[in-house]
C-alpha cells in the first residue's frame, strides 16, 4: 500500500515537471497557450528585411503591440513585404506612421518599431504603412568604415 502511494506522487511529480517544461517551450517559442486577442492586419514594404523573422514582435514605444506573421517578395516591386498583426486597442495609428526594422542590443533579434505620424486618417485593417526604414546591414558598415580608413591612409 505504501508502495503503491509512493508510485502515485512519483508519477504526479513528473508529470508536473513534465507540464512545466512544456509552458516553458511555448513561452519561450512566442506561442501561446491563452487565446489571441483582437487582431488587425497591415502590411509593409522594405528594401532590406536582413535578419528579420516571422513571429517577430512589433513595438511602438518600446510596447510589443503585435507580431510578424509572414514575409514575403512582392514579385511587382522587387521588395519585402511584412505582414502584421496588430492588436485592436491599438487601431488607431494614422497612414503616415513609419515603420523601422530596429535591433534589439548591438546583435540581438530584429523587430519592427513603429512611429506615430500625425495625419488625421487612420490606417485599416489590410492598410500598408508607406514610410519604412529598412534594417541596417553590419556588414555594410563596417566596409563602409574600412574603406574610409583605407582611403584616408592613402592620402
Amino acid at each position: 500500500m505504501q508502495n503503491r502511494t509512493l508510485e502515485i506522487g512519483v508519477g504526479l511529480f513528473l508529470l508536473a515537471g513534465i507540464l512545466a517544461l512544456l509552458l516553458l517551450a511555448l513561452r519561450v517559442s512566442g506561442l501561446s497557450p491563452s487565446p489571441n486577442t483582437d487582431t488587425y492586419k497591415l502590411y509593409a514594404y522594405f528594401d532590406n528585411i536582413a535578419g528579420l523573422t516571422v513571429r517577430a514582435k512589433v513595438t511602438m514605444a518600446g510596447v510589443t503591440i503585435g507580431k510578424v506573421t509572414a514575409i514575403d517578395l512582392d514579385r511587382d516591386s522587387f521588395t519585402g513585404r511584412v505582414t502584421m498583426q496588430l492588436e485592436k486597442r491599438v487601431d488607431n495609428l494614422p497612414t503616415d506612421s513609419t515603420a523601422s526594422i530596429l535591433t534589439a542590443g548591438l546583435l540581438g533579434e530584429k523587430y519592427i518599431g513603429i512611429s506615430v505620424g500625425g495625419e488625421e486618417a487612420l490606417l485599416k485593417d489590410g492598410g500598408t504603412i508607406h514610410d519604412t526604414q529598412s534594417s541596417l546591414v553590419l556588414e555594410d558598415l563596417i566596409g563602409k568604415f574600412l574603406l574610409n580608413t583605407v582611403s584616408k591612409d592613402a592620402k
